[in-house]
């Protein structure tokens, strides 16, 4: 398996997770787990930054398939199965380019618009 099919692979599971988490079917300390590992794979911040050498990749490697290993002993496998068929299907959905786009504008927008209020009443 290529590491763009892992990476594939991983991302849909991860998305699988997030279903489960929101299924009634699922224990609640299993939506607990779920939320915690969904959230920890989506956050920018990391329990070792990413700027330290290898240990800031090998934590992500490590943390987030065990949290799916853990959630797949937690929930039926049945349950799992139809959120990772539901997830991969949701992965071959399109991607609105000008979605995206639209999303950085607003951010330089609002960047921008922080950094004159600044400087203008730093040299008013």
């Amino acid at each position: 398996m290529s590491l763009r099919e892992r990476a594939h692979a991983l991302r849909v599971d991860v998305h699988a997770v997030w279903l489960s988490a929101r299924d009634r079917r699922v224990p609640w300390y299993a939506k607990l787990l779920g939320l915690i590992v969904t959230g920890y794979a989506l956050s920018p911040i990391d329990l070792i930054p990413d700027f330290v050498p290898v240990l800031g990749l090998l934590d992500d490697a490590i943390l987030i398939p065990a949290g799916i290993w853990l959630m797949l002993r937690l929930i039926p496998d049945e349950v799992f199965a139809e959120h990772r068929a539901a997830a991969e299907v949701a992965s071959h959905r399109p991607v609105s380019r000008a979605g995206a786009a639209v999303v950085v504008l607003l951010w330089l927008a609002i960047v921008a618009s922080v950094g004159w209020s600044i400087w203008s009443y730093r040299y008013w």
